[in-house]
């Protein structure tokens, strides 16, 4: 019996599951991208409509992972992880508006210039 390598056993999911999957660059995208856009007009004061900070306190979240920013936003939409303007957004997210921004920011590509010491 062969074991399929992890990629293609996800890739396997990524096509076998509803249409409103997006695969790019063999990376499965559960929410809608465009639908994510939208939901982030809503983030921008904060994160930004390209995920990167606009204020101190807040993270860049632009490239981070699908499964990341799912699981941070259903934390604070649920009250485990607090934060004052999360514990204001949050609540009021869907399970849907929260896969189409995970899907949003996760596809946010980032390059970088140059790194410190080069």
């Amino acid at each position: 019996m062969s074991v399929a390598h992890p990629r293609t056993a996800r890739l396997v999911v990524c096509l076998s599951a509803p249409v409103f999957l997006v695969v790019a660059a063999g990376v499965c995208h559960a929410g809608d991208l465009k639908a994510g856009r939208a939901k982030a007009l809503m983030c921008q004061a904060c994160h930004g409509l390209d995920g990167l900070s606009k204020v101190p306190d807040a993270p860049n979240i632009a490239g981070q992972t699908e499964p990341y920013l799912v699981a941070q936003l259903q934390a604070f939409k649920t009250g485990v992880r607090k934060n004052d303007a999360m514990s204001v957004v949050a609540p009021s997210l869907s399970d849907q508006d929260i896969e189409n921004l995970a899907a949003y920011y996760s596809a946010i590509e980032i390059n970088i210039g140059k790194l410190p010491g080069q």
